[in-house]
């Protein structure tokens, strides 16, 4: 069995008008919403093999607050370039990249991207996936490239406003 967990990045800031968007950090709520949602993993017993991440700051930051929250180091964490506002089939491409030996791998990201490719896997129809969300996928597989046509099972969905 191998896991996904799709992070879509924390809350951003828009204060700088100026600042580019890949350049956009998180706000003070981002700040507090990612390492809480690292938190509900670690409730729910979840070990991280790999953070693999946009390098925007947006989606870096997050990676880091969940990398830290969970004990793994900043500098472990897997950037690729294409998972900054990727089509659905950036994500697949990503996940049949990783290597076998990794259980659970979480793969911070953007909208819309994110939420199309949530849509896609077909068990959880969402409009929008909200800042610091988790959709985890499970598949019965033994290596990453069957993911794409393994059958997916949605583990859990979570956000920050979820038990609001």
């Amino acid at each position: 069995m191998k896991y996904i967990l799709l992070v879509r990045h924390a809350k951003s800031s828009w204060d700088a008008a100026d600042t580019s968007d890949f350049d956009r950090t998180l706000n003070e709520r981002g700040k507090k919403d990612a390492p809480a949602m690292a938190r509900r993993l670690l409730h729910r017993g979840i070990t991280v093999d790999a953070f693999v991440s946009s390098p925007a700051k947006r989606a870096k930051k997050t990676a880091e607050l969940f990398a830290g929250t969970l004990g793994a180091h900043k500098k472990d964490i897997i950037f690729i370039e294409d998972l900054y506002h990727p089509a659905p089939a950036i994500f697949l491409e990503a996940i049949a990249g990783m290597d076998d030996t990794l259980q659970c791998v979480a793969i911070f990201s953007h909208n819309p991207g994110i939420t199309e490719f949530v849509n896609s896997l077909g068990s959880v129809r969402t409009d929008n996936m909200p800042t610091s969300a988790v959709y985890a996928v499970k598949a019965d597989i033994n290596s990453w490239k069957e993911f794409e046509k393994a059958t997916k099972e949605c583990w859990f969905y979570d956000y920050p406003r979820a038990g609001d």
